[in-house]
């Protein structure tokens, strides 16, 4: 059994634990086009329309639009495509998964009174899987220049040698334990062996490095939508959701060195794995309206608050390796069997406004046009006012920036079949845009009503390249990848 400790993040490099905590709140700020087969057939551009289940989630007046309750469930499967080129060296992994990624309900209750100026009020329902975060990276090459001992000599270099050899693994701080990796594991040695000795070098013969990194992640950013909403004179529709939001998300990374370019001294190969663990919950509330401007016509606004989450991380570390000595050659195995556990923090994500244009064909079909404006430079960690998080919090207003996102979905009515299609664009929020680039993605889809039932299935393929380090520091050499998401979902609709 592993043993759990708290660790602090006093003693990191600010530049490593910058880097990773910023791509984890880019990760936690990011939803997928999720929900109904009909929402992801038209790529989410429902900010003007309702009489969708997951209308509701984008735009919290669209329940009202409703005619007569109405409850769904909604399944997908994703499959997903990661292309990496390293060094020169293309390699592919793949990873499918199925889940039930929406369902809900809707109650309409209209007025009694004819003269009434609320014509009706809804409530809602209903949970979404905002982001699936399955996913298997594999990338390898041959480094011509930086081993992975320099990743471990970042943080090495400063710590004194009789806190890496007399301190136990469990009271260390994280740069002390990358450190204790390090030495365990033959990957460097100290300049002298005094025990105030703070420089180290590398144990691993000069060339070039072969290199493996497996990178698999699972889990989900779910939300539970409360809603309310009321038409107003036939022509005003206004809504509120308050949403709890819920983060679980695992990965596991093994990173693989071998080398031949020296086999009688120095470190010949290693393993190093790394888990990361991440949950925690969050509010969030949205304030939407849609208005009929003319017969056929609507236009949509709707605010998004940040979600104000609190998560946790927890972490583990394993590292086996074999050296060599005079062509004698020794495996070792550094196994701290500890969990580190670190201090509960707070991400606060950009704040959203959409606007958008639908017109209506009478009952032969629709155009819909979102636009979303999201401010990733309100993007927080907190305890505000901590020196830590100020200098982290100025450090991404440094590196990302505002963003555009535009949907656009078409349908188009043959008696009770309804076929489908949309697409979608979404700027990197990262200023040099490689670390993550902008996404593009297309779908399709078909429905048929059965009167008191109705099915819809949908197709939806979605592209985007980054830039993915093994590490932060000391071997940030990155890989491109190409990720491909090909993903099929169906819908069951019940009036009631």
């Amino acid at each position: 059994m592993k043993k759990i400790v708290f660790v602090l993040l006093m003693g990191l490099s600010v530049s490593t634990v910058y880097s990773q905590l910023i791509q984890d709140a880019v990760r936690y700020s990011q939803d997928n086009i999720s929900g109904t087969a009909r929402f992801r057939a038209m790529s989410g551009a429902f900010g003007a329309l309702g009489g969708d289940l997951s209308s509701v989630s984008i735009n919290p007046a669209s329940s009202a639009v409703f005619n007569y309750n109405q409850i769904g469930f909604s399944f997908g499967n994703h499959s997903s495509n990661n292309t990496s080129n390293y060094f020169g060296t293309t390699s592919s992994a793949c990873d499918s998964s199925f889940e039930m990624n929406q369902f809900g309900a809707v109650f309409v209750f209209k007025a009694n009174n004819s003269s009434s100026k609320v014509n009706k009020f809804s409530l809602g329902i209903t949970y979404e899987n905002s982001n699936n975060f399955d996913n298997f990276i594999y990338s390898n090459g041959t480094n011509p220049t930086t081993s992975v001992a320099n990743y471990f000599l970042s943080y090495a270099n400063g710590i004194p040698l009789n806190v890496i050899t007399g301190l136990p693994y469990s009271s260390m701080n994280y740069a002390e334990q990358q450190a204790f990796m390090g030495y365990e594991g033959y990957l460097i040695n100290p300049i002298s062996n005094a025990p105030n000795n703070t420089l180290y070098t590398s144990n691993v013969p000069a060339g070039d490095y072969y290199q493996q990194n497996f990178t698999y992640s699972n889990g989900y950013n779910g939300k539970i939508v409360f809603n309310a909403a009321a038409q107003v004179n036939d022509k005003f529709h206004f809504g509120l959701n308050l949403n709890s939001h819920f983060v679980d998300f695992f990965q596991v990374t093994n990173f693989f060195e071998s080398n031949n370019n020296d086999t009688q001294n120095g470190l010949q190969y290693m393993q190093f794995d790394n888990s990361l663990l991440t949950y925690g919950n969050g509010f969030s509330f949205q304030l939407g309206t849609i208005v009929k401007v003319v017969d056929g016509l609507r236009f949509g606004l709707t605010y998004d608050s940040p979600i104000w989450y609190n998560l946790t991380d927890e972490t583990t570390q394993y590292l086996a390796s074999t050296d060599a000595q005079n062509g004698t050659s020794f495996s070792n195995v550094v196994n701290p069997g500890i969990i580190n556990i670190f201090p509960t923090y707070g991400i606060n994500t950009p704040w959203k406004i959409s606007t958008a244009l639908a017109y209506v064909f009478g009952k032969t079909g629709l155009l819909s046009v979102d636009y979303a404006f999201k401010d990733y430079n309100s993007l927080r960690f907190s305890p505000s006012g901590d020196p830590y998080f100020n200098g982290l919090n100025a450090e991404m207003s440094s590196i990302l920036k505002s963003t555009s996102e535009i949907r656009v979905g078409a349908e188009y009515r043959i008696n009770n079949f309804s076929l489908r299609g949309g697409y979608r664009f979404e700027e990197s929020p990262y200023k040099n845009g490689t670390t993550l680039g902008d996404l593009n993605s297309f779908s399709t889809g078909v429905g048929y009503d059965f009167g008191p039932m109705k099915v819809d299935f949908a197709y939806s393929n979605t592209q985007r390249t980054s830039n993915q380090g093994f590490f932060s520091q000391g071997l940030t050499s990155p890989a491109n990848v190409k990720n491909q998401v090909d993903s099929f979902f169906i819908t069951f609709l019940f009036g009631l």
